[in-house]
């Protein structure tokens, strides 16, 4: 779901497990470049997220059928700041917010099982 505010632009994917392998490729099929390589894949019920070499492709289907689809490549050179928060007793779900040159503020937010400190390591390592 990709919300407007003011000039500011935020995508929320509601509580992503890890997704499968298959789907993942046939999905991203035609988008990744030839030296691009996926490192992680998150599912929610519609949209998905997918960690690259390069950058975050956020995919966002659209409409009933789901036929229609956006696809926003987010490169780790536009991130400003990031910052992650863990799962909690009562909060159940992680999420990372990424502040992008141009675009702002993005928030991710994941399922409890996700590892998110190995996702703010390598967030880090693409941006600082």
């Amino acid at each position: 779901m990709l919300r407007a505010s003011g000039q500011r632009r935020r995508r929320m994917c509601r509580k992503l497990p890890a997704a499968t392998g298959r789907a993942t490729a046939k999905d991203l099929d035609g988008l990744l470049l030839e030296d691009e390589g996926v490192h992680a894949a998150f599912r929610g019920i519609r949209d998905f997220v997918v960690f690259t070499d390069k950058r975050i492709i956020a995919v966002n289907d659209q409409g009933i059928s789901g036929k229609k689809r956006d696809y926003t490549s987010l490169p780790y050179t536009k991130i400003q700041s990031f910052s992650v928060e863990t799962a909690g007793t009562f909060d159940l779900d992680a999420e990372l917010d990424l502040w992008f040159s141009g675009l702002g503020k993005v928030r991710l937010e994941f399922t409890s099982a996700v590892d998110i400190r190995w996702m703010s390591q390598f967030i880090a390592g693409r941006v600082l």
